[in-house]
């Protein structure tokens, strides 16, 4: 069964990414062993700091898993700033960092009518730009996501049957 790291891209305990992110990873549960990222622990990202645990702890993470299940929300066209410092402090040393060859899959959600396609567009750019191996998908998005939660939990089961068909080829082609 493959190690699934999960990294949800908001702060907020009550986002629809993080409730996606729940629900995904318990929808998986005996295909794949889920654990999810806290970047909220990371500080902003600075070359200068070498010795931060929290940062050592995500970076082992990375490095760890079989491959990585992002679930970004779309903020101003684009992924949160907090996704975006997790990624820049696991991308060091460029084009040689944990991210090299990583299998990646990437999910969307978004309050709006399109379901975040712009940050999953920018966030595909990203990790193409670290090596790391996007996976070849139908793109799994969730729009008006914020009215699909219910206790913590995203509750639209055809979204999640869609991605759960996406996710399999995935974690089949993970080993």
């Amino acid at each position: 069964m493959p190690d699934l790291l999960v990294v949800p891209g908001s702060l907020r305990e009550a986002s629809s990414s993080r409730a996606a992110a729940r629900t995904l990873a318990r929808r998986l549960e005996g295909r794949a062993a889920c654990t999810i990222a806290d970047v909220g622990r990371l500080p902003h990202y600075n070359a200068d700091v070498t010795d931060d645990p929290n940062v050592a702890r995500f970076i082992e993470q990375v490095g760890a898993a079989d491959g990585i299940l992002f679930v970004t929300p779309e903020y101003n066209y684009s992924i949160p700033g907090v996704l975006k410092n997790a990624i820049d402090w696991a991308s060091r040393p460029a084009y040689a960092s944990v991210f090299k060859d990583k299998p990646c899959f990437v999910v969307s959600v978004s309050g709006g009518a399109l379901g975040g396609v712009r940050a999953q567009a920018h966030l595909k750019y990203i990790l193409n730009g670290m090596l790391a191996r996007v996976f070849p998908a139908k793109e799994v998005v969730v729009p008006q996501a914020n009215a699909k939660v219910a206790d913590g939990m995203l509750n639209d089961e055809d979204t999640l049957a869609f991605a759960e068909a996406e996710i399999r080829p995935f974690l089949d082609s993970l080993g």
